[in-house]
């Protein structure tokens, strides 16, 4: 019972991201990680991502920037097929500090333009974009942590912020289907109970309503303040949690 109401708390975690909270959902993975296999908590959230993904890509089907969609889902591709290869001989702590190290810099970066007077929008730029969205599928691949990379590139565009979150949404829609036959075909998906991943994704659905709820309801500035916070803890905690493995 108590697996059941961690799983179902990541589930809502995983929705609201996808509703808005942006970031929200690379939290999921590392929560149920205190108690199992990282990789067994990839698999099994893999397909609640995807049904949260759905509801997301409705909520957000007007609102996304087409520029960024169109660079980020091939870039994502890439970045899949590449973790493909990879992630036999890079191991999970590598990859995880090499993810919080991006965001760690993002928001370091973001911090001292802040203080210096030099905050301004950062145009939209494929070659910086390729990147970007192949290391945002690469690391999305390995633990779901795909924020870091995408916000990197994003956040400095200075989207509005319903089509900042529906960008998210429908870019990493696109690379958790990629993800989809490599997962399936190596055993990440073999943990999960029908039941269980029916009540998550009723629980998932729900997050991403209440997600776009509240990304309305946030003023901008508030909301992305929030979401850079959401990026500074994940990749502190995937920095230390990277280096307490490989020390």
């Amino acid at each position: 019972m108590e697996m059941l109401a961690l799983f179902l708390l990541a589930s809502l975690i995983v929705g609201a991201s996808k509703g808005g909270l942006a970031s929200a959902g690379a939290l999921a993975v590392p929560l149920l990680s205190i108690w199992m296999d990282p990789l067994v908590a990839a698999g099994v959230l893999l397909p609640i991502f995807i049904i949260s993904d759905g509801v997301g890509v409705w909520l957000y089907r007007s609102d996304y920037s087409a520029k960024n969609v169109l660079l980020l889902i091939p870039a994502g591709l890439l970045g899949v097929v590449l973790a493909t290869f990879l992630a036999p001989v890079v191991s999970t702590p590598v990859a995880e500090l090499a993810t919080g190290g991006v965001g760690l810099f993002y928001c370091a970066h973001a911090a001292g333009k802040r203080l210096r007077g030099r905050d301004r929008t950062v145009l939209f730029r494929p070659g910086p974009g390729l990147v970007w969205g192949t290391l945002a599928g690469l690391t999305s691949f390995v633990s779901h942590t795909g924020a870091p990379p995408f916000q990197s590139f994003v956040l400095p565009q200075k989207l509005p912020k319903m089509q900042y979150a529906g960008t998210n949404t429908l870019v990493f829609a696109a690379i958790n289907l990629f993800k989809l036959p490599a997962y399936a075909s190596v055993g990440m998906m073999s943990n999960i109970h029908l039941p269980s991943l029916l009540a998550m994704a009723g629980v998932a659905s729900a997050g991403a309503v209440l997600g776009k709820r509240l990304a309305q309801w946030l003023p901008e500035a508030l909301y992305m303040r929030m979401i850079e916070t959401l990026l500074l803890v994940v990749s502190t905690y995937l920095v230390l949690k990277a280096m307490g493995q490989l020390l």
